[in-house]
């Protein structure tokens, strides 16, 4: 189950506060400015600083 729209227009970057997209296969939430990719575990956003891996 993907993210609601709705949610993905309020959810931000933890460490920016920037705009959060999907990633192509809907496992993570893309931050552009940080370089970072936030992960979904069981339809649920990993939203941890800690937790974020780097862009590839």
């Amino acid at each position: 189950m993907a993210l609601s729209q709705e949610l993905l227009d309020i959810m931000a970057c933890p460490k920016c506060k920037g705009d959060l997209h999907p990633t192509e296969r809907q496992d993570g939430l893309v931050c552009e400015a940080c370089k970072l990719v936030y992960p979904i575990k069981d339809d649920i956003p990993i939203m941890l600083i800690d937790e974020a891996k780097p862009l590839a």
